[in-house]
């Protein structure tokens, strides 16, 4: 008897969400237009410690879309800036934090035609205590891209995403 009670709640609460004009991104699965996009994805390498986790994240993001094995119909080509600033002085004059800033300009270029169909540009950042170990400042700063790298994947695939979508729509 509960559950038919939980059902009809969940029913009528997700009933006025029909008429607000929400549609799932990924509507079809593996098979939707999204999905198929995304797996048409080529990224080529891009340059640096960086560009190599970026690429890495990308292509581990797009093939979760379901690569069909098939000839990639765009390519993704991305320029990173990765910097490294000390902010924060001490009473001694040592810089005490720093902030580690990844930015990617990219542009989605369809191979067929070669026309650049989105260019766009991503970004994080993240703050770093400097502490008076070196090493635990390295490895934070490896950390920090680390992660860095895979939030901007995050919001590449997710702009493309939006991207091929309406592009479809417009079709």
């Amino acid at each position: 008897m509960n559950r038919y009670i939980a059902a009809v709640l969940l029913a009528l609460a997700a009933a006025p969400l029909g008429g607000c004009g929400l549609q799932p991104l990924y509507a079809g699965g593996g098979q939707g237009q999204v999905a198929r996009g995304l797996a048409a994805v080529d990224v080529p390498p891009i340059e640096g410690k960086a560009g190599w986790l970026v690429r890495n994240a990308l292509t581990d993001r797009l093939a979760a879309a379901g690569r069909t094995g098939g000839a990639p119909a765009y390519r993704l080509d991305v320029r990173l800036n990765d910097r490294l600033e000390g902010f924060g002085l001490l009473a001694d004059d040592t810089i005490g934090r720093e902030r580690r800033t990844l930015r990617a300009r990219y542009q989605l270029v369809d191979l067929a035609s070669g026309k650049i169909v989105y260019d766009a540009t991503a970004g994080a950042d993240a703050g770093i205590d400097v502490v008076s170990s070196e090493y635990a400042t390295i490895a934070a700063e490896q950390t920090a891209l680390e992660n860095l790298s895979k939030e901007v994947a995050d919001r590449i695939v997710t702009a493309l995403a939006l991207q091929l979508r309406s592009r479809d729509a417009r079709r």
